[in-house]
């Protein structure tokens, strides 16, 4: 998602030179490394593959390294949520990770916000202004913890449209994106323990079931299934192929698509509202999506989409 706390379209100018209507070839793929993350010599392999992304590339492993080192220490959290509560809540329409299931550790939350800014601003992505901003943040006493709180309920609905109030009015500019990647360490637990408990085939909403928020990628599956997957928390869940996730337009005249030039990536952009949303087509892919590879190596398809007049 770029049009809300989206780190990378600094780096969109000139990547749009690999991008095409025709799948190609499938090239060869280096195999990662015992000693490493998939996802880390996926994304070693693609600076090499792909210079141009070298800066992208780098602020993303300096990301991962720091949020793998963080969630390792978060706990699954103890979700009292029984079956009846889960249905009603997704019936309504309405997310069902509330802010007092994240377990966030305050100290910890404190130093991945801060290490999170360090690491956009060293990349040119946060304004310096706004990274002294959100250190300031971190510094002072308390004050952190109602503005993430609130924050959280404006974007996630999880209380219903009336919880939608806002950030205040004096948070940084670019908050936004900094909370995003700071929450995912302690997100991502929460919808882990959740998935395996609901049912989402009768959730047919673009915001993601667990936190609102909305999906940075989608991953078309072996079976042409697509599926969402959450900016925030990095779930997934099942959506229309062909049908607009922003804003539900389902009228296939009015759905541009266009690829990569080898056919692992797609974007699918809706002529109503003018937004888009890129996909990984693992139908013939020799990997599993990885959002965090994804994500970067599909910013040539950004450059073209937004050069269309689309927007994220």
């Amino acid at each position: 998602m770029h049009g809300r706390g989206s780190a990378w379209p600094q780096a969109l100018t000139g990547y749009n030179q690999r991008v095409t209507d025709q799948p190609q070839p499938e090239p060869q793929v280096q195999r990662p490394s015992r000693l490493e993350p998939r996802e880390v010599a996926e994304l070693k392999q693609l600076r090499i593959d792909q210079p141009e992304l070298s800066s992208a590339v780098d602020m993303q492993l300096a990301l991962i390294d720091m949020q793998r080192r963080v969630q390792s220490r978060v706990p699954l959290p103890w979700m009292q949520t029984d079956a009846d509560w889960l249905r009603t809540q997704l019936a309504a329409g309405r997310p069902v990770v509330r802010f007092v299931d994240i377990p966030l550790d305050w100290t910890d939350f404190r130093l991945i916000l801060r290490q999170t800014a360090d690491i956009l601003q060293r990349h040119d992505a946060l304004d310096p202004a706004d990274h002294d901003k959100i250190l300031a943040l971190t510094r002072e006493g308390h004050a952190l913890e109602p503005v993430v709180a609130q924050w959280y309920a404006a974007t996630s609905g999880v209380d219903g449209p009336d919880s939608r109030v806002g950030t205040p009015a004096d948070a940084p500019r670019d908050l936004d994106q900094v909370l995003v990647l700071a929450l995912r360490p302690f997100l991502s637990r929460c919808a882990e323990v959740l998935t395996s408990r609901m049912d989402l085939s009768q959730w047919n909403r673009g915001r993601c079931p667990f936190c609102g928020w909305e999906p940075d990628l989608a991953v078309i599956t072996p079976s042409a299934e697509r599926r969402l997957i959450c900016g925030r928390c990095a779930a997934q869940w099942p959506y229309p192929p062909l049908t607009c996730p922003f804003c539900a337009n389902d009228d296939r005249a009015r759905i541009t698509s266009f690829a990569t030039r080898d056919g692992r990536y797609r974007v699918y952009a809706c002529d109503v509202c003018r937004r888009y949303l890129k996909a990984y087509d693992g139908r013939h892919a020799p990997r599993p999506v990885m959002m965090s590879v994804d994500l970067v190596a599909t910013l040539p398809l950004d450059a073209a989409a937004m050069q269309r007049g689309y927007v994220g």
